[in-house]
């Protein structure tokens, strides 16, 4: 058995003396493990290394073995962001969300090609940070886990949806969510229809929301029921760089990325 397809390098660990076992998810085979032979070398360390993208070619005898993989590097994302802490970290917990989440070679193209346009964004694209709320929301949705956002889970109505119920995972309208509000988890809007947004408490709003899901419903299937501490990493950075925009400008706080005045 062989194949040969593109992928984000997930994560790689030591095996033996030389080799390193590593997880690539890619775009036709899913999250997938092999074997990288000589993998614990220097000359292997650029290409280990979470976020990269790689050109990989994985065989074994037969498909149920661990097998092997060869590796080339196209694009070391790590390398690239040494000096964006928040977009670095959050290059590690799309690595990590991605690892423990995804079933082992179940293909989710979609998925895929969101986290790769999400990745080459890091750093670069103004909205990278909204970006990857969105990410996470998307990851929920390949999961099984998704949330209903397009209507009321009281009244059916499709306007107005400024809440979320924690129970159910459904949006909830302003009226009808009004006298439970303390009890439900705010919707903002950029998460609700799927756009982005540099203002920094809707962004902290939206990662607060996507993390509760994550941790409410992933979290129980993980082992010591935790996600990965990459994730809350990566939103400390997110938003303690926000924050330091918030008080540059005295204004409305700009997300990392977003250009300043």
């Amino acid at each position: 058995m062989d194949w040969r397809d593109e992928g984000i390098l997930l994560s790689a660990r030591r095996h033996g003396e030389s080799a390193a076992i590593v997880e690539v998810f890619t775009a036709a085979h899913g999250r997938h493990a092999g074997v990288v032979r000589g993998g614990a070398s220097r000359r292997m360390a650029p290409i280990l290394q979470p976020g990269a993208e790689v050109s990989a070619e994985w065989s074994a005898r037969i498909e149920e073995h661990l097998g092997a993989f060869r590796l080339d590097l196209m694009t070391a994302h790590s390398a690239r962001l040494l000096d964006d802490g928040a977009a670095l970290a959050a290059l590690q917990a799309i690595a990590a969300l991605t690892a423990v989440g995804l079933p082992e070679r179940a293909a989710h193209p979609e998925l895929y090609a969101l986290t790769r346009d999400l990745v080459g964004a890091l750093g670069a694209a103004p909205d990278w940070p909204a970006r990857y709320a969105l990410w996470e929301l998307a990851l929920l949705g390949e999961l099984g886990f998704g949330l209903d956002l397009s209507r009321c889970a009281a009244t059916g109505a499709r306007e107005d949806l400024i809440y979320v119920s924690p129970r159910s995972g459904i949006a909830v309208s302003r009226a009808a969510g009004a006298p439970w509000a303390a009890r439900l988890l705010p919707l903002p809007g950029f998460i609700r229809d799927g756009t982005t947004t540099g203002d920094y408490e809707a962004l902290r709003a939206g990662l607060a929301l996507t993390g509760f899901f994550l941790d409410a419903r992933l979290g129980p299937a993980l082992p010591r029921e935790r996600l990965p501490a990459a994730r809350d990493r990566a939103v400390e950075a997110i938003l303690r760089a926000g924050e330091r925009a918030r008080q540059r400008t005295g204004t409305r706080a700009a997300t990392p990325g977003e250009p300043r005045s």
